[in-house]
């Protein structure tokens, strides 16, 4: 085996940890020494020991002298945790090959320099692209203060989401839908609109076979506060958040309302826009507030036509049945009709995959038509 071997073994471990270390990155790490593999790790849980640390002690001895890699570069300063750069300059080790240098301010940098300044061989950045693919959400936290923003949808090949009467469920098969329960696997928030849980009524938490991670926060945007307490989003186990417009009177009185629900629910009252709730706002409190790295939208045609108006969305996931709705079906987003191909939303495939008899298609969102002001009429 080569670097290159070693460090995509790095990657493979760090996804161990996809469902469970949130809010922070996933991390692998693999020790070698004289060819051999002699320590494994990952980061599992947030607050607890982090990838090199756990392959350092499974290395024991046989660290001194070894070359580890690591798919993000160590840590330096103190959290809930130690330094790593200070376990791998007590370690012994000669060389350190990283994926890529960590964007968190307080590292950026600085582990790969403590490291050199104790003399110990630092190689890297070594396939960054794929390093960054592991951690979208934390990467653009630190950099950029939002969350990565997906938007899931489900639609006919004609591109319709319900027939004209509202019915939608189900337009795709049971394996397009557990795939988007990875998907809530993965996610730290799900945001939804009031007019989707009135329709629907979703629970929005994830029900997958074996799935022992931590539910993603629930979000409900509704600007007046008209969401019934009883709504299944709000009578499951873990953390809700009910978000209303800063003009919507009765936040303390509607706290008595919910404050029944089996769900933790948390109130917010956030700027309004000129439909309602103002979404970069939203996305900003969710990455500082709550440590939201991956947000997945399950909207409506309207909340989600709002978010890519925004300039919001960063990846669309659209899983495609084989069947058509007619030409008076709900559309995927209602967006402002265009008059020119320049106004279009550009979109990159990223990939395409059958799930059952249906597809699911991957893209990333290239150009859209920002509006300071877009917002969610739901």
């Amino acid at each position: 085996m080569n670097d290159t071997d070693y460090m995509r073994q790095c990657f493979l471990l760090a996804e161990r940890g996809r469902h469970t270390c949130r809010p922070n990155p996933v991390v692998g790490c693999v020790v070698v020494n004289a060819g051999a593999v002699v320590g494994e790790g990952w980061h599992a849980v947030a607050g607890q020991a982090h990838a090199e640390v756990l392959a350092l002690q499974q290395a024991g001895a046989r660290a001194a002298g070894a070359t580890v890699f690591v798919s993000l570069e160590p840590c330096v300063h103190f959290g809930r945790t130690g330094p790593c750069t200070d376990a791998l300059i007590a370690s012994g080790i000669s060389r350190l090959v990283f994926g890529m240098q960590d964007p968190n301010p307080l590292v950026a940098g600085k582990g790969l320099q403590k490291l050199r300044d104790h003399g110990i061989e630092v190689s890297g950045p070594l396939l960054p692209g794929e390093a960054a693919a592991l951690n979208p959400g934390f990467v653009k936290r630190m950099l950029h203060k939002l969350p990565y923003v997906r938007c899931k949808m489900a639609m006919s090949l004609d591109g319709g989401t319900a027939t004209r009467s509202g019915e939608s469920q189900w337009i795709t098969g049971a394996e397009a839908r557990e795939d988007g329960h990875r998907l809530r696997a993965r996610s730290c928030a799900v945001i939804t609109g009031r007019g989707t849980v009135i329709k629907d009524d979703p629970a929005l938490t994830v029900r997958v076979p074996g799935y022992d991670g931590r539910q993603p926060l629930r979000v409900v945007l509704d600007s007046m506060l008209r969401t019934p307490a009883a709504a299944q989003v709000f009578q499951q186990a873990g953390d809700a958040l009910l978000v209303a417009a800063s003009e919507a009177a009765g936040l303390a009185s509607a706290a008595e309302r919910y404050g029944h629900c089996r769900s933790a629910v948390q109130l917010a009252a956030l700027p309004a826009g000129r439909c309602g709730i103002d979404l970069r706002v939203l996305l900003l409190r969710l990455a500082a507030d709550w440590q939201c790295n991956e947000v997945l939208v399950e909207a409506g045609p309207v909340l989600t036509g709002a978010f890519l108006q925004a300039g919001l969305v960063d990846e669309l996931v659209s899983y495609v049945a084989p069947c058509l709705l007619g030409h008076e079906a709900l559309p995927l987003a209602m967006l402002p009709g265009m008059d020119s191909l320049q106004q279009k939303v550009r979109l990159r495939f990223l990939d395409a995959v059958m799930l059952g008899e249906d597809l699911r298609i991957r893209s990333e969102v290239l150009a859209a038509n920002p509006q300071d002001d877009a917002c969610s009429p739901e």
